[in-house]
């Protein structure tokens, strides 16, 4: 077999080895074992397993033999990802889930844990839309600076807060101020119960609050089928891109998916 191209989902691709324990966070005890694969962050659920009252149905499964580090998806389906770094103020991420929702657009959302501390309120407004969370790390540090016992400690937390508020730690892991996993980052989301790094192919670089033209004009000249793209909550420029970049997906034959399905 081919070597992998880290832009590409290949089925054939070994899946890196998935984390078997979830810690302790704040304490810093040793972790407690990980009841069993996570089940996305896309469907809240009861202690018994089921899916919650009034939550949306579990995300699909993914393909067998995904990378540990995923950048895109299959370009055979017309489907691509917009994901959404999850923080900043509550009214534009509330703006901008009402608006993918309005174009039948599912999406994202990679949490910063003490975002969902702050508006915890936020996760279940996820949900109900029919998206899905992912761990973005607790305070947003720059995660491949840390020790390992701090950088486990950044996304253990945030999984503990995601599994508090719906149930999962969720399936999707993001590194903070990082495009990419390093080998180390990737130790600590295995130990804390992730199998996967969710990257990105598109940059839509919104966080430089370039206008919302040139966010429209930045995502829609790169993506394609299978991408995964980067976006932000917290910037009213992102609000007002987002029906063009609707509009522009709609129009190549492009829908708007979550990550689950995207690669299920």
């Amino acid at each position: 077999m081919s070597s992998l191209d880290r832009r590409t989902v290949l089925r054939g691709a070994t899946l890196g080895a998935a984390a078997s324990l979830l810690g302790a966070c704040a304490s810093g005890a040793t972790p407690h074992a990980n009841p069993g694969p996570s089940r996305s962050a896309g469907a809240a659920t009861t202690a018994g397993g089921s899916p919650a009252a009034g939550s949306p149905s579990a995300a699909p499964a993914l393909s067998a033999g995904l990378p540990f580090e995923i950048r895109s998806g299959p370009t055979t389906t017309q489907r691509l990802a917009l994901t959404f770094h999850g923080q900043g103020d509550p009214a534009v991420a509330r703006s901008l889930l009402a608006e993918a929702e309005r174009a039948d657009a599912r999406v994202t959302v990679m949490a910063v844990g003490s975002w969902l501390d702050a508006y915890p309120e936020l996760a279940k407004r996820v949900l109900d839309g029919g998206h899905e969370l992912g761990n973005h790390t607790q305070n947003h540090r720059a995660i491949s600076d840390l020790p390992a016992d701090q950088a486990y400690a950044e996304i253990a937390r945030c999984a503990q807060r995601l599994r508090e508020l719906t149930g999962s730690i969720g399936t999707w892991f993001r590194p903070s101020q990082a495009q990419d996993c390093t080998p180390a980052v990737a130790a600590q989301a295995r130990r804390a119960g992730y199998a996967h790094c969710l990257s990105y192919d598109v940059d839509s670089l919104d966080y430089q609050d370039p206008g919302a033209a040139a966010v429209t004009r930045t995502v829609l000249d790169q993506a394609r089928a299978g991408s995964v793209v980067s976006l932000h909550f917290g910037h009213a420029g992102t609000v007002a891109a987002l029906p063009g970049i609707l509009d522009g997906l709609h129009r190549r034959g492009l829908r708007a998916v979550t990550t689950s399905e995207l690669l299920s």
